[in-house]
């Protein structure tokens, strides 16, 4: 299992929502705001460490292409805090009652954020019994994975308060999965050990504010 860590600078704004935050990421010139520093925490089990040839540093980890269009349309909303949780823009109805039938705020996050990236991001598939996605294009979508973490932090450090938040990247023959939730102490969707999960290429981000 391999951790690094880095910071980066980002300029953001931030557009407020009745009842709730709202923090959209710049898609073209505005005036700056703020500038925040913010911490990338970077985990991966072994097999993502071979599958992204990371060796000396985690530079280059980014897609070169840049992050897909279709993908980048998935979140251009925003992220929406309401309460004790947080996920996308706009927030489900059940936020209010968080985390309801699911185990704890964690759970109910990580089920209300979570998608596929194969569903935005081309990859070549093969079918037999059904999609298998090769190497290649799995390399890719961690890569793109990669790439949407640290625009949740762009987003995630324009809070008053800011949120520390965990992003969940995972691909395997047959999918993809993003998904994101608010680090909390107490709580935790992942076994430590990211080892244990052999069937995965896994890569975990913690977004923390830099004070």
């Amino acid at each position: 299992m391999l951790v690094a860590r880095w910071v980066i600078r980002f300029s953001f704004r931030h557009v407020a929502a009745q009842g709730s935050t709202v923090f959209r990421p710049t898609a073209c010139p505005r005036p700056i705001k703020a500038i925040a520093l913010l911490v990338l925490t970077v985990t991966m089990n072994d097999r993502a460490t071979r599958l992204l040839n990371v060796r000396d540093g985690f530079g280059g980890l980014d897609p070169e292409e840049g992050l897909a269009p279709a993908l980048r349309s998935r979140f251009e909303n925003g992220i929406e805090c309401r309460g004790e949780v947080v996920s996308w823009t706009p927030l489900s109805e059940t936020a209010d009652n968080a985390p309801g039938r699911l185990h704890d705020l964690t759970g109910w996050e990580c089920f209300h954020t979570s998608f596929h990236l194969e569903d935005f991001v081309p990859v070549d598939k093969t079918y037999a019994d059904g999609p298998i996605i090769g190497l290649d294009g799995q390399r890719t979508l961690l890569r793109q994975g990669i790439a949407l973490a640290r625009e949740l932090g762009h987003m995630a450090t324009a809070l008053s308060t800011p949120i520390p938040l965990r992003c969940i990247i995972a691909t395997n023959e047959t999918n993809g999965t993003f998904r994101f939730h608010r680090i909390r102490p107490d709580e935790s969707w992942l076994n430590d050990d990211l080892d244990r999960y052999e069937a995965d290429h896994l890569v975990v981000i913690d977004l923390l504010s830099a004070s």
